[in-house]
């Protein structure tokens, strides 16, 4: 029998029994939506998930899948193999290959630029992993940063831990760049920087065209590297001679 009583005789408040009613994404985008957030594919929305909430979205998204199989026609109650493949592609999504989009950024430390450093170096290559935003499928590469540092400095792990919190997120790769050099901006206020990104996307090598050799390669760069022709040659002069050096 359903009750009908005021939400105020069950123990519940008028604010907190809507809530009881919405899924646990509906909650997620309605606080997004409230703070005038964005939830785009490549944000970061951890800001607005409050604890213990990342675990029933979890179960949610693993429903879901569990849907998308059933309408694929896959028999996942009597087939061994996708018995548990929600669960695990839920997983997948929250807490691995989108981890950027649900997880805080990992800490980063940066340093006072005692030296006062201000010649340039390279890092990498850094290998990157995304996910098409437009058929979420992987794309794979490596990633070069250059730095020419300014008053702090973060130690060269670092650049790789922002750089997989970036790009695992469903991205377009010009996009990805981008992100991530204000996010390095954002650490360390080099006087310059500048990233190259290379890499293999299975939109065109697995489906669509299939062309299995094509790669794309984009680049960005700001201050120093971006007024200074010479330092951005040496930029890339550098890179390829990390290149030359790993394919010997």
């Amino acid at each position: 029998m359903t009750s009908t009583l005021p939400a105020s005789a069950n123990g519940l408040s008028r604010e907190t029994a809507p809530l009881l009613s919405q899924s646990m994404s509906e909650r997620i985008r309605a606080r997004l939506r409230s703070a005038g957030a964005t939830f785009l594919a490549n944000d970061n929305i951890a800001d607005h998930i409050l604890d213990g909430e990342l675990e029933g979205l979890e179960q949610e998204v693993a429903d879901r899948v569990r849907d998308l199989l059933r309408a694929l026609v896959i028999d996942i109650e009597n087939d061994h193999n996708t018995e548990e493949t929600a669960e695990r592609v839920a997983r997948m999504y929250l807490h691995e290959v989108f981890k950027g989009r649900y997880h805080q950024q990992p800490k980063i430390a940066s340093f006072p630029n005692v030296k006062q450093l201000d010649e340039i170096y390279t890092v990498g290559p850094i290998t990157v992993r995304s996910a098409c935003s437009h058929h979420l499928v992987p794309i794979m590469g490596n990633c070069w940063i250059g730095i020419k540092p300014g008053s702090r400095v973060i130690g060269l792990s670092k650049f790789t831990r922002v750089a997989d919190w970036v790009f695992s997120r469903p991205h377009i790769q010009e996009e990805a760049v981008m992100i991530l050099a204000d996010e390095i901006e954002r650490l360390c206020e080099p006087q310059g920087l500048g990233i190259i990104v290379k890499a293999q996307h299975y939109c065109m090598k697995w489906r669509g065209v299939r062309e299995p050799q094509t790669s794309m390669v984009n680049s960005v760069v700001r201050g120093d590297f971006r007024h200074d022709p010479s330092l951005k040659q040496e930029f890339f002069e550098l890179v390829r001679q990390q290149e030359a050096l790993l394919s010997t």
